[in-house]
């Protein structure tokens, strides 16, 4: 198994920030191509961004994309999503989840995630 595990989520204003965390284990970290993904109530889950391992590329959705940032801590062997601007539509429950390498035109296919956190809920009030 691979564990990941999220935190950071919560409730904040339109217009504030928030930084949401996965934690992995070694292995996961270092050969890992990890991603955010989100699932708002009654809609389909959604790509958010992803980085691949040793931080050689990334991704993001057109929705958050300029208001998003995904990065690696390797010390830590955490992931992060630090999002600003935040709008009511980011309202959504976030998931982080793991695949071996991500490439440019599949990044956003969660069928291609074999490993998934339990997520965390962000609530974006206007």
């Amino acid at each position: 198994q691979v564990p990941l595990a999220e935190s950071g989520g919560g409730s904040v204003e339109a217009g504030g920030s928030l930084q949401l965390g996965c934690a992995t284990n070694y292995d996961t970290f270092r050969n890992y191509c990890l991603a955010w993904f989100r699932q708002a109530p009654g809609k389909e889950r959604e790509a958010v961004a992803a980085i691949n391992h040793g931080g050689l590329s990334s991704f993001y959705a057109d929705s958050v994309k300029g208001r998003a940032t995904i990065s690696r801590d390797p010390e830590k062997k955490m992931v992060y999503l630090l999002m600003n601007s935040l709008k009511p539509e980011d309202t959504a429950m976030y998931y982080c989840a793991g695949r071996v390498w991500c490439a440019d035109s599949t990044w956003f296919d969660e069928l291609q995630y074999h490993r998934w956190g339990q997520g965390t809920q962000v609530s974006v009030s206007s």
